[in-house]
């Protein structure tokens, strides 16, 4: 990859329960834009982000900005300029909008970036006091990706944040995601083709726990063969319009 790394994961590998979830799986991060991680439904996806972050016993390389990261625990990792957005969003349900954000606060990171989310998300400063729980689908995604910008991290890890939503709200998240990337890269998990083709400029595609591409998301997402292979769908080059999905 000709950009520089920001992270590189190595024979990453991942036994739960006596099972192999991942075989070795291998990707790089550019210190910049969108890295896209693709894959069919089972793949690994979101098993290698854990992996990344420690939430799973792992073994292999995992390398942040040249530091290696494998033997590290999840809050050390995260401490080390890590925001995380999961799948499931981590939304408080109990809790209001403004004490789901406090949360994410981290000591020794600087002030808060209270006013970028304010601005990227002017919802989350209107319903400051109403309860997570009651927040729309979208909206609680909103929270999840406001909580990575709070801090001053160096990589947001971003897992199928589009999952669910309205085409509308996938736009709206598509353009917040879109703008945290001129600021901070992002690795992202998604499905939905369209809003890869918008985003990403790199992308690994895995198969059965182990890494089966990678390269520059254009051109994968070009080349409809390519696609029906390694995601199982689609018919022709994927384009803007409509979204096509890939199995979660």
């Amino acid at each position: 990859m000709s950009a520089r790394t920001l992270l590189a994961v190595r024979d990453l590998r991942v036994l739960i329960g006596g099972r192999h979830i991942l075989h070795g799986v291998d990707l790089d991060v550019a210190a910049h834009g969108v890295t896209a991680l693709l894959g069919r439904n089972g793949a690994g996806k979101t098993t290698t982000v854990r992996g990344v972050l420690g939430l799973v016993p792992r073994s292999g390389s995992v390398r942040l900005d040249g530091e290696e990261t494998v033997t590290l625990p999840t809050h050390a990792v995260v401490r080390r300029g890590v925001g995380y957005a999961p799948e499931d969003r981590g939304i408080f349900a109990g809790l209001t909008v403004a004490e789901n954000l406090r949360l994410a606060e981290r000591s020794g990171a600087g002030e808060p970036a209270y006013p970028l989310v304010h601005e990227l998300f002017p919802e989350l400063k209107q319903r400051a006091r109403q309860l997570a729980g009651t927040l729309s689908g979208g909206q609680q995604q909103m929270v999840a990706i406001g909580r990575t910008l709070l801090n001053t991290n160096r990589l947001i890890i971003a897992d199928e944040p589009t999952k669910g939503l309205a085409p509308k709200v996938v736009t709206e998240v598509a353009q917040v995601l879109e703008r945290a990337a001129e600021a901070v890269p992002v690795l992202l998990v998604e499905q939905n083709l369209a809003v890869v083709r918008r985003l990403a400029e790199h992308c690994v595609v895995l198969a059965d726990g182990r890494t089966a591409h990678r390269g520059p998301a254009d051109e994968l997402l070009g080349d409809a063969a390519a696609v029906r292979r390694l995601l199982g769908v689609g018919h022709g080059p994927v384009t803007e319009e409509p979204p096509v999905k890939a199995d979660s």
